[in-house]
């Protein structure tokens, strides 16, 4: 039986340890052994190269590939903002930390699922200004860096950094806006992109239309880059979003108002209410008006009533006694309104002299007694300002 062995170190002496199952089975304790050992140099060859083939796998699998740092390139650039793209990231064997983009040596943070987005963009810069950027790629295997790469932000006179995606749209007005487009250097690209600046519709509905919204992207009329090509500059997209309200002719400027194009004219403001007629005031017991209004001289039994009944409500507060008394007032004061009513139409007058009233001692010391009774209320009396109870003529 010819058993191979593998010597696994080679000092002053060799051990071996033989193993018994490989032993004839007749042998015992005390039997003797014939080993035969020499050297197998064609299993050693064989070994070798089958142990060489094994590291070259490992080396072209695992250690001809290096990562490579991003290309980093500016895709489009606007008045505020700028869109960067760079090639697909290549890390070989090695794992990828962070990707991250440095504006002007500063960090300005990291990139998002870098291994599937390969463009960026960056709002809120200043008009006419210069920036640098450089991406920053950190793996297992290192640290890598980009390019540097310069962009500056456009004047608000250049108008190529506008990037268009149309939507529904007539086919005049299309053409309209293609040529608008060209002449003032801007382009229109099919699709909403990251780049897009402004999708140009006049109706609000279709899949672009819809992810343009998702994407926040300003939703305008044709107008405005007709807008944008007469004034020579970019304008705001306020007054020309789609769903915004259009506005009408410019109104005709008139003596007082100034007229500007995509201005309403403002309602004009309510008359002021007119201010109430003055508080009606009551005149004394008996006293006729030094000038009464129409009403008062062409009807003088309404306005007796009128009397009669204000009458009424102060002489609650008098004794029950003196009830009687006061009829007999009211009655005279009656007959002395007709009187003077008819002496007015006779002679035209607007005031007559205060009469008095005609009546016995009875009849003044109730009057003096009613007006003591309104002093103890705190009231005061009807007619102290020698007005009518009708409404005085001011």
């Amino acid at each position: 039986m010819l058993v191979s062995l593998t010597v696994g170190k080679v000092d002053a002496g060799v051990t071996i340890e033989f193993p018994s199952i490989l032993l004839p089975p007749d042998i015992s304790s005390g039997s003797i052994v014939d080993i035969n050992v020499s050297r197998n140099k064609n299993s050693e060859a064989a070994a070798e190269r089958a142990f060489r083939d094994l590291q070259d796998q490992i080396l072209a699998s695992f250690g001809s590939a290096e990562p490579s740092g991003p290309v980093l390139r500016c895709r489009n650039a606007t008045q505020t903002s700028v869109v960067l793209e760079w090639d697909p990231i290549q890390l070989a064997t090695a794992d990828l930390i962070s990707l991250a983009l440095y504006r002007n040596g500063q960090k300005a943070g990291n990139i998002p699922k870098p291994l599937s987005m390969h463009t960026t963009k960056i709002s809120g810069l200043a008009v006419d200004t210069e920036y640098t950027f450089h991406l920053v790629l950190r793996t297992t295997a290192g640290t890598l860096s980009s390019q540097r790469v310069t962009v500056r932000t456009h004047k608000m006179t250049d108008l190529s950094g506008i990037t268009i995606t149309t939507g529904i749209l007539p086919a005049a007005v299309r053409e309209g806006l293609t040529a608008a487009v060209e002449r003032i250097g801007a382009k229109i690209v099919d699709g909403v992109r990251i780049d897009t600046t402004h999708f140009v519709t006049t109706e609000g509905r279709g899949v672009q239309w819809e992810k343009a919204n998702e994407l926040n992207i300003p939703i305008v009329r044709p107008e405005w880059v007709d807008a944008c090509e007469r004034n020579g500059r970019i304008l705001g997209v306020t007054k020309f979003y789609l769903d915004a309200v259009r506005v009408g002719p410019p109104f005709e400027e008139r003596p007082g108002t100034a007229g500007t194009i995509g201005s309403t004219t403002a309602a004009p403001a309510p008359a002021p209410a007119p201010a109430p007629p003055p508080p009606q005031k009551s005149p004394p017991q008996n006293q006729p008006s030094a000038s009464s209004s129409p009403a008062s001289e062409s009807n003088p039994e309404d306005a007796a009533r009128q009397k009669e009944g204000g009458g009424g409500a102060e002489s609650d507060s008098s004794d029950d006694d003196e009830e009687p008394e006061e009829q007999k007032i009211r009655a005279g004061g009656q007959d002395e309104q007709k009187m003077l009513a008819e002496e007015r139409d006779e002679k035209h007058l607007v005031s007559r002299p205060k009469p008095t009233v005609e009546g016995d001692d009875d009849d003044e010391s109730s009057q003096e007694e009613k007006a003591t009774n309104e002093d103890n209320k705190g009231g005061k009396s009807p007619g102290g300002d020698g007005s009518s109870f009708q409404d005085v003529a001011l």
